[in-house]
């Protein structure tokens, strides 16, 4: 990772909607910066590239006023268009070395791993900081594969010297877990989308954090 680009760790919350909720990725985005979140991933995949650059550009506005880092899942493109300052890419996404290739050093790039030796390869490619997931069963993503618990973050950790980011049913009661296992921050959807005051529960989970950075 490019001593020039902020570190990835803290809060990462991602967006969802929530249509009972009558909730929009900008509802979800809005209320995690008030409440003090680091880093927000727009996800979004049902959106055209129209209106998913439109939300992009939304949020990227909050994020610069609020001061947190601002990134795109999956596509590079509107990543770059809307100037946020990252993309995550999923294993079935664009490879990091081709993005890697295309963006430069414009984008900090995250890849998500499931195994130490996917680490190694992510990082060997361009890599910035890697999700690692899905630690515990989660209701968010149908498609996130058997939990790997909290070893997969010890693994992780002792073959890469990136921030390593743990996602996957992470919430306020297990937050502590993952963070005293080395986890350098934790990405959260449901935790913060499906709450009652947003804002509050993504205080919340900060202050958890906070505490364990000050002891680590």
């Amino acid at each position: 990772m490019s001593n020039s680009k902020p570190r990835v760790q803290g809060l990462y919350v991602i967006t969802q909607t929530d249509p009972a909720k009558k909730r929009t990725h900008i509802d979800v985005a809005r209320a995690a910066l008030e409440g003090g979140a680091a880093i927000i991933q727009l996800r979004d995949k049902e959106a055209t590239t129209r209106e998913l650059l439109k939300t992009a550009r939304n949020i990227r506005e909050l994020t610069r006023q609020a001061g947190a880092l601002f990134f795109v899942n999956d596509r590079l493109d509107v990543a770059l268009a809307a100037k946020a300052e990252g993309v995550h890419l999923g294993e079935d996404d664009m490879p990091v070395a081709i993005a890697r290739g295309l963006a430069g050093d414009r984008l900090i790039i995250g890849a998500s791993v499931s195994t130490p030796k996917e680490a190694v390869e992510a990082e060997r490619t361009g890599a910035d900081y890697l999700g690692i997931g899905s630690i515990f069963p989660t209701p968010s993503k149908k498609d996130a594969g058997p939990p790997r618990g909290v070893g997969i973050i010890r693994q992780v950790k002792a073959v890469t010297k990136l921030p390593v980011i743990a996602i996957g049913g992470i919430n306020a009661d297990n937050a502590g877990e993952v963070l005293e296992a080395g986890a350098d921050g934790i990405a959260v959807i449901s935790a913060i989308s499906g709450a009652e005051d947003m804002t509050a529960a993504t205080a919340n989970l900060v202050r958890l954090v906070g505490q364990y950075r000050v002891k680590s």
